[in-house]
């Protein structure tokens, strides 16, 4: 299951910088990026 989290994150990151440096999508999509990616890092440090 950590792996698949990893895994997940690193995708995310990726569409992150492409989304913000490439296309340029709205901010929103942004925010709810950073949002899961916070999300992840605190379950994974309560573990």
């Amino acid at each position: 299951m950590k792996t698949f989290l990893y895994i997940f994150l690193v995708l995310l990151i990726i569409l992150w910088a492409l989304g913000y440096f490439v296309f340029l999508i709205s901010s929103v999509i942004h925010l709810l990026l950073l949002v899961v990616i916070a999300v992840i890092i605190v379950i994974n440090w309560k573990k």
